[in-house]
């Protein structure tokens, strides 16, 4: 399944394909968006014009059907990510699909299951795997810069959004039966997949879930341990209703320590005895961009260009099962 053009259409053309992915398709090299889809047909209209996108449809089925699309990008809440991915695979289309990557386990197996079985790849919106400043950890990691990995600590805690005091109207990363949990499942899934990237597979995992500020129903409140197959150890704590907000992560080993932040911006250090030495990135100005590229490198040459699977985002997704108590 070699493309000369990858030709994506978007189901669910909302805030995050504005800018973060929806232009990268455009951009990228052997690749470009020819449709996009939102259930209000007036909202995909005005998405495709604004982004010379030529055609826009109010209806998902027709999008994955369109003989002229190759390749759907899934962008909407995670309810609904299996339904569209599988009919995407028995439409024999490859699948992008956000993240995380399902409201389950359970229902990432399906996915990878049918895409499998449609003989289509499957690749997930962690897009942070494709970036420099994740590549360099990576790097410093595997030219043994901290000698032997010990444990990584993540604390990341933040200040509740107004948008979650009001009980109406509720957005959907804190309504579990769309984000199959609160703000942990959309926002820790980032730093719980990079550090399966970075280290490998996390093969146990516990923790503790709870609602402590009542303002949703969704927990607000995670603390979990977790052994990597490796042997090194982690432990996450994550909080949306606390008094300043703190992204940090710290990966220590018998020869130093490298600190970094998965959301921020701040510089990527590494600490040893002989002193500090820090690294500093630019934000991609559309994150998913790198990411894309591996996929349409994949797409147009074959081979396995492409670190963000349905394997690997599956993965993910047993973690925070597990923290959780699902």
């Amino acid at each position: 399944m070699h493309y000369e053009k990858v030709r994506w259409g978007i189901i669910g053309c909302g805030d995050v394909t504005e800018k973060k992915s929806g232009p990268a398709f455009q951009k990228v090299e052997h690749s470009e968006l020819v449709a996009v889809m939102r259930r209000t047909g007036e909202l995909a209209r005005d998405y495709a014009e604004r982004h010379q996108v030529p055609k826009w449809y109010d209806d998902a089925d027709a999008l994955i059907n369109d003989s002229e699309v190759d390749a759907v990008y899934i962008a909407t809440p995670p309810g609904s990510h299996m339904e569209y991915t599988l009919k995407a695979a028995a439409a024999g289309k490859p699948v992008y699909v956000e993240k995380p990557m399902a409201r389950t386990f359970d229902e990432c197996n399906e996915m990878v299951a049918a895409c499998k079985s449609a003989g289509v790849p499957l690749y997930v919106a962690y897009y942070r795997r494709a970036q420099e400043r994740f590549l360099k950890i990576k790097e410093l990691l595997d030219q043994g810069a901290i000698g032997d990995v010990r444990f990584v600590s993540s604390t990341q805690y933040q200040k509740a959004g107004d948008d979650v005091k009001d009980p109406e109207r509720l957005p959907w990363r804190v309504q579990s039966d769309v984000a199959g949990g609160g703000l942990f499942f959309d926002l820790a899934s980032h730093t719980l997949d990079i550090l399966d990237f970075l280290l490998g597979p996390i093969q146990e995992a516990k923790g503790f879930a709870s609602n402590q500020a009542g303002y949703y129903e969704a927990e607000d409140i995670v603390t979990g341990t977790y052994r990597f197959a490796s042997g090194v150890q982690g432990i996450g704590k994550w909080c949306f209703t606390a008094f300043e907000h703190v992204d940090m992560n710290e990966i220590v080993g018998s020869k130093g320590k490298i600190s970094f932040s998965t959301f921020g911006d701040d510089p990527v250090i590494l600490t040893t005895n002989e002193g500090k030495e820090q690294w500093s990135f630019e934000r991609p100005l559309h994150v998913h961009q790198p990411l894309v590229e591996t996929i349409v490198k994949e797409l147009t040459e074959g081979g396995d260009w492409c670190p963000s699977t349905g394997d690997s985002g599956a993965r993910t997704n047993w973690v925070m099962d597990a923290i959780v108590g699902k």
